[in-house]
């Protein structure tokens, strides 16, 4: 449906925003449930992620691991802090790359636009060294090939429930 945007406010804060061909509670379970998330958080062409944990409620731990072949991949563990349903989720992150980075609070909200959703996802880091160094790992292409990936699979009924 459309690419994603990418702003940054003050020295901490990254605004991510897309809009999806999906309803929210499609695009909002595709970011909750495991079998779901692995079939599209992938980043680039040629990337899996053998395993990914996603315990949808306040407390619930996170970890995704991604590798490419047999190079030495990477991965994300986090905690749940808020989840409301096909709307809104909080969570803190950290990838490890293999040392792990500071903490990346981020609210993503989902919010129904026509026929489909917005998705609107707040990082806040820090300090602004980190964000930077975010910034710098192109992290912004890895998510887009994701997100394309997502809208292909709710395009063809592959994310129902």
């Amino acid at each position: 449906m459309s690419k994603l945007t990418l702003k940054t406010e003050g020295d901490t804060h990254v605004i991510v925003t897309r809009r999806f061909a999906a309803k929210p509670e499609t695009v909002f379970r595709a970011h909750t449930e495991p079998k779901l998330i692995q079939k599209w958080m992938l980043g680039p062409e040629g990337w899996t992620m053998p395993v990914c944990i996603s315990e949808a409620k306040p407390g619930g731990k996170i970890r995704y691991e991604w590798a490419e072949g047999d190079k030495p991949g990477f991965y994300l563990t986090g905690e749940y802090l808020e989840v409301e349903p096909y709307s809104r989720i909080v969570h803190v992150e950290r990838m490890h790359m293999p040392d792990p980075t500071p903490d990346n609070h981020v609210e993503t909200r989902f919010e129904a636009d026509g026929s489909g959703t917005l998705m609107t996802m707040r990082m806040t880091l820090p300090d602004a060294e980190t964000r930077k160094a975010m910034l710098d790992t192109g992290m912004d292409q890895g998510m887009e090939a994701s997100y394309q990936r997502l809208e292909e699979l709710a395009e063809k009924g592959q994310l129902a429930a």
